[in-house]
């Protein structure tokens, strides 16, 4: 079995972790298994490449490289470094979380060595421990890997110190993002169970995806510019950002800013990880005991009401196969983890973007001239995320049951696609326009309700073009995720402009008279037709590529 250099370089603190009450030598042993293991595992960077020899994760280290050099500008900006390193170290984080939520969540929650470890004389902290260390080695080699350019620069641009700090920041910046996300989970691990906390789980996945957006608009607000000058005032708020504790030490060491906000930013900086990570250390047997709740449900299953899908499937389905499996896509999307976990976080940046993009006027035009002027057209980014959504519908973590199309008497296989487009429209884009379109009225009043309906149709439209583009090869839920991001980039590129001809059509109809009721009812037509003829009412033939697991598909 293989020795790697990371439990080498553990080797040197055996001592302390046996003070610890640790059995080093078994923990060793697991992380050696579990680093050969994770040889076989596809990182999410590689957007479900096909596997290859090697130890992929140490291959997709490349890529973090490569992202690493968005960080180089701001390192020579100057020496505003309250400005320039707090939104370096925000670029970090955002990696370095983004990373821990797609790759290692499933480490920190892994099971699948209880069955082995529980019947053997393993302590709970000894697990625990090696399961911490376990996400810590990949985080410690993809923030390498993510850094090492930026920090030769910062040695030759800013000096040996500036580099000093960087570094020792950067070990903190490590510790908080994995023992913040490891106590977000032994949190809702204590207070819920089974189902309800997977549940729970996947929810907090999305929102820190999310929040992660709206923490950069903060951060980025948090300073102005004047006259080419970048001032930092403080605010009370700002201790809520972590991404400021870091930039502080620099302001603090390099140009002796011994302000409040400065000492208090850095002590921050050092104590929060330290902190979180002694208390992490106190309730690691506790981690270690809920997680078994995953593996068991122990409330009671409840019989839920489903009379508003129902009324939808029958508003907008014609027959009862499509309405049928209209109810099939719908529980698919509601139920289905992985889906969400892949959708959700798109759909939550399409409620954010535009909202975003009009209170940034706001920063330069009053309310009364931005309820004036063409803003609400930002509501075209809630069209932006149809692409990768309806590609995301052949996909499912139960993709095995695909078999229940080859054994199901379909007369009409057409039903089985527009039913599942239909449910996505209703289900998941319907509710992020309305939520989108009352700000909007509020903000620009009734005159856009035309306009409402513009995009609305634009967007039903493109739903129509991208699965004929992309997703008519596989019925709907019935491929694996592994090969969820197996796309043609040239394709995803053009999907993406296709929002934007549709946003370059309603600024040509705003510059005729009468244009957008013309614009309107040409799209209206445009779904009717368009509908009609990729969604035949008759019997026909489709060619269906084998899926993943081996087995036919092909329906007539």
């Amino acid at each position: 079995m293989n020795d790697f250099k990371s439990l080498r370089f553990l080797d040197l603190f055996k001592r302390l972790f046996i003070m610890f009450g640790i059995d080093y030598e078994v923990m060793r042993k697991i992380l050696q298994i579990k680093l050969t293991m994770d040889q076989r595992r596809v990182p999410t960077i590689f957007n479900g490449a096909k596997k290859s020899e090697g130890n992929q994760f140490l291959k997709s280290l490349g890529l973090y490289a490569f992202y690493g050099l968005i960080l180089i500008p701001f390192i020579l900006l100057g020496e505003n470094y309250m400005f320039q390193m707090s939104l370096v170290f925000g670029m970090i984080m955002f990696i370095l979380m983004t990373s821990m939520i797609s790759d290692f969540s499933s480490v920190l929650l892994d099971l699948k060595d209880k069955d082995i470890l529980n019947t053997k004389p393993v302590s709970k902290r000894t697990i625990s421990t090696a399961k911490t260390l376990h996400v810590m080695i990949y985080m410690s080699l993809l923030t390498v890997a993510l850094v090492t350019i930026p920090f030769v620069i910062s040695i030759v641009s800013q000096g040996i110190l500036f580099a000093i700090i960087f570094l020792v920041e950067l070990l903190f910046v490590c510790i908080f993002v994995v023992v913040f996300t490891a106590l977000t989970y032994l949190f809702i691990l204590r207070f819920f169970n089974g189902e309800r906390l997977k549940d729970i789980i996947n929810y907090v996945q999305i929102i820190l995806s999310v929040s992660i957006l709206i923490g950069y608009q903060l951060l980025a607000r948090s300073f102005e510019l004047v006259n080419l000058d970048i001032s930092y005032t403080f605010s009370w708020w700002h201790t809520l950002i972590p991404a400021f504790w870091y930039g502080a030490p620099f302001e603090l060491f390099l140009h002796q800013n011994f302000s409040s906000p400065m000492i208090g930013f850095s002590m921050l900086a050092i104590c929060v990880p330290l902190l979180s990570f002694f208390i992490y250390y106190r309730l690691m047997p506790s981690f270690e005991s809920n997680l078994q709740k995953l593996l068991t449900d122990t409330g009671t299953s409840k019989k839920k009401w489903r009379g508003i899908d129902d009324l939808w499937a029958k508003i907008t389905c014609y027959s009862k196969e499509e309405r049928l499996f209209f109810r099939f896509a719908t529980l698919m999307m509601k139920q289905e983890r992985q889906f969400k976990l892949k959708v959700y976080p798109a759909l939550g940046l399409s409620i954010v973007l535009p909202i975003i993009f009009v209170f940034n006027e706001l920063r330069i035009k009053s309310f009364t001239d931005l309820s004036q002027g063409k803003m609400y057209l930002s509501l075209y980014f809630c069209n932006l995320m149809i692409p990768s959504i309806v590609h995301m519908l052949k996909f499912s973590g139960s993709y095995k049951g695909n078999w229940i199309y080859r054994a199901a008497p379909i007369s009409q296989v057409s039903a089985i696609y527009s039913s599942t487009l239909k449910a996505f429209l209703v289900k998941l884009y319907l509710p992020v326009f309305l939520i989108i379109s009352i700000v909007f009225l509020w903000i620009f009043s009734v005159r856009i309700v035309p306009e409402l309906f513009v995009v609305l149709l634009s967007g039903i439209v493109q739903v129509l073009i991208t699965y004929k583009i992309i997703n008519n090869e596989f019925y709907p839920f019935s491929q694996s995720f592994e090969f969820a991001q197996e796309t043609q980039t040239a394709k995803n590129f053009l999907l993406l402009l296709i929002t934007g001809l549709f946003v370059g059509g309603h600024l040509l109809a705003l510059a005729i008279p009468y244009g957008i009721y013309i614009y309107l009812f040409t799209l209206l037509i445009a779904t009717i037709i368009g509908w009609a003829i990729i969604f035949p009412k008759k019997t026909v033939v489709f060619n269906i590529k084998q899926p993943a697991d081996g087995s036919v598909v092909t329906k007539v």
